[in-house]
C-alpha cells in the first residue's frame, strides 16, 4: 500500500486532535500539514494547540507550521474537521485544486452527488466520485463525508435491522456527550446538574442523514429510504459516549432473539473488514440489563462500534433498543480515517 500524506484542516480543535492521534502509527497514512485559523497560522503547531487527549502530541506533528485553510498544502489528502459554516467553500476550494477531501464537517453531506459514507452500510455510494468530478469539472480532486456521531451510532444497528427485517419507523431520544461540541464547549455551570433538551441543528441531522445512508444509488442518485424518523437530542454531562433510546416499528415480525441474532450477525464487505481502523464487530450486543453505558462500553473495539443493549419489545411499536457510540472516535476522527483507508483501498487517491 502506497504511504499517503495527509494534510489536517481544523487541526486544532477536538476532532483535528483525534486525527492526530489516530494517524501516529498508521500504517498507510502520515500526517505532514496542519491547518488552522488565522489566530493560529504561521505557529509551531505544539505552541498553537491546547493539547487535550491522554496521550502524547506526537513530536513530528509538533514542530509542524500551522497553515492557512486553503490549498495549496503539502500533502497527497486532505482530512477537514472544519466547522460546518467553513467548511463548504474550503472544502471544494481544495477538491478544485486536486485533492481528495475526506470530511467530517455537515456542509457537503446532503449534496446530493456527495457520498455520506459508511463503508460497512453504504460502500457502493462511492461511485458518486465520478459525477461529483463530472459535475464540477474537477480532475483527481473530490468530497466524501460521513455522517453526525449521534447518526453514525444509530445508523449502523438501523442497518443491520433494514437487510434482516426492515425498518420503518424510528423514535429516539439521545443524550449526547459534551465532547460533541467541542472545546472548550458547554459552560460547567450550564452541563453540571443538569441535562440541556437542545442542541442546534441535532435533531434535523439524525432525522435526515440516515435516510440518505440506506438509500439506494441508481445511476447519478440516491433514492433515499423510505423511513420515518422522529429524534429528541439532549446533551448531558458524560465526556465522550452519545446513547440513543430508540423505538422501531419493523416491516417484517421479528422477536427480540431475531433482533439480537440480526445485530450480532452484522459485517460490511470483507475488503472494508480488512481495513486498519474497521472494527471487527461494527455492532456489539450487550446483554446485560444496564448496559451499554457511556463510561464503561464506549472503547469497545477501540471506539469504532455502536454498542446495543436492553433489546426488548415495544407496546406501541415493535422494538425498543439502547444504542452507544463513542461520538469523536466512530462518530468522527475514526469514522473520517476508516472512509479515507476504503477510498485508499478501492484506487480513489490515485
Amino acid at each position: 500500500m502506497t504511504r499517503w500524506r495527509v494534510g489536517i484542516l481544523g487541526a486544532t480543535g477536538t476532532v483535528g486532535q483525534r486525527f492526530i492521534q489516530l494517524l501516529e502509527r498508521h500504517p498507510w497514512f502520515t500526517v505532514t500539514a496542519v491547518a488552522a485559523s488565522d489566530r493560529s497560522e504561521g505557529k509551531r503547531y505544539g505552541d498553537a494547540v491546547a493539547w487535550k487527549l491522554p496521550t502524547p502530541l506526537p513530536a513530528a506533528v509538533a514542530d509542524l507550521t500551522v497553515a492557512a485553510c486553503r490549498p495549496p498544502l503539502d500533502c497527497d489528502v486532505i482530512f477537514s474537521s472544519l466547522p460546518g459554516e467553513l467548511a463548504g467553500e474550503v472544502e471544494a476550494a481544495f477538491a478544485a485544486a486536486g485533492y481528495p477531501v475526506i470530511s467530517n464537517s455537515s456542509a457537503h453531506r446532503l449534496v446530493e452527488d456527495v457520498p455520506l459514507l459508511v463503508p460497512e452500510i453504504n460502500a457502493d455510494h462511492a461511485r458518486l466520485i465520478p459525477v461529483q468530478r463530472q459535475r464540477r469539472d474537477w480532475t483527481r480532486g473530490f468530497v466524501v463525508t460521513n455522517p453526525n456521531c449521534t447518526t453514525l451510532a444509530l445508523v449502523l444497528p438501523l442497518a443491520a435491522l433494514e437487510r434482516a427485517f426492515g425498518v420503518e419507523t424510528v423514535m429516539v431520544a439521545t443524550m449526547q456527550a459534551i465532547s460533541g461540541a467541542g472545546y472548550p464547549g458547554v459552560a460547567s455551570l450550564d452541563i453540571v446538574d443538569n441535562v440541556i433538551p437542545y442542541i442546534a441543528g441535532e435533531e434535523t441531522k439524525v432525522e435526515t442523514e440516515p435516510r440518505k445512508i440506506l438509500g439506494r444509488l441508481a445511476g447519478d442518485r440516491i433514492t433515499p429510504a423510505a423511513l420515518q424518523l422522529s429524534a429528541h437530542c439532549h446533551r448531558v454531562a458524560v465526556t465522550d459516549g452519545h446513547l440513543c433510546a430508540a423505538s422501531l416499528k419493523l416491516r417484517q415480525t421479528a422477536t427480540v432473539a431475531d433482533v439480537c441474532a440480526a445485530l450480532e450477525a452484522f459485517r460490511g464487505p470483507a475488503e472494508v473488514q480488512a481495513l486498519p481502523s474497521a472494527p471487527s464487530r461494527p455492532i456489539v450486543v450487550r446483554h446485560e440489563p444496564d448496559r451499554p453505558q457511556p463510561r464503561l462500553d464506549r472503547d469497545i473495539e477501540r471506539g469504532m462500534a455502536s454498542v446495543v443493549g436492553r433489546i426488548r419489545p415495544d407496546p406501541v411499536l415493535d422494538i425498543k433498543l439502547t444504542i452507544l457510540g463513542h461520538n469523536t472516535l466512530r462518530g468522527a476522527a475514526g469514522a473520517t480515517l476508516l472512509n479515507a483507508e476504503f477510498l485508499a483501498a478501492a484506487g480513489w487517491f490515485t
